[in-house]
């Protein structure tokens, strides 16, 4: 008969019983952020291991960072180089081997076009 071989298993010896929170942390899209760019910045290996958190849960953090937000707008680090970089007001785009120089005055919409084209190419 089926179940049959339950009764013949010895009684279990140690029972543990859990209670409050499981193992299941909440992090909050700050903390999530600042752990993907720690990532970045040193390894996936040692961010998760510092903040207790799986590899693949924080592959899955990047590439959730990496997608259109719902307003379509992505962020990418910024590297500023040479001293007083920037102060002319002049973004200097690079994507491949293509770069784009974006004036003080270029209109939000051109930029991300233009820069969206780009993307596209690569």
């Amino acid at each position: 008969m089926p179940g049959d071989d339950l009764l013949m298993m010895p009684g279990a010896r140690r029972v543990e019983v859990f209670t409050g929170k499981g193992r299941r942390r909440r992090w909050s899209a700050e903390d999530k952020a600042r752990i993907v760019a720690e990532s970045y910045a040193t390894s996936v290996g040692e961010a998760s291991d510092r903040y207790g958190v799986c590899k693949t849960q924080l592959f899955t953090w990047r590439r959730d960072a990496r997608r259109p937000a719902e307003g379509g707008v992505t962020f990418t680090p910024v590297v500023l180089e040479g001293q007083g970089a920037g102060e002319d007001g002049v973004i200097e785009v690079e994507l491949g081997a293509a770069r784009v120089r974006i004036g003080r005055c270029a209109e939000v919409g051109m930029a991300l076009a233009v820069i969206g084209a780009l993307r596209g190419r690569r």
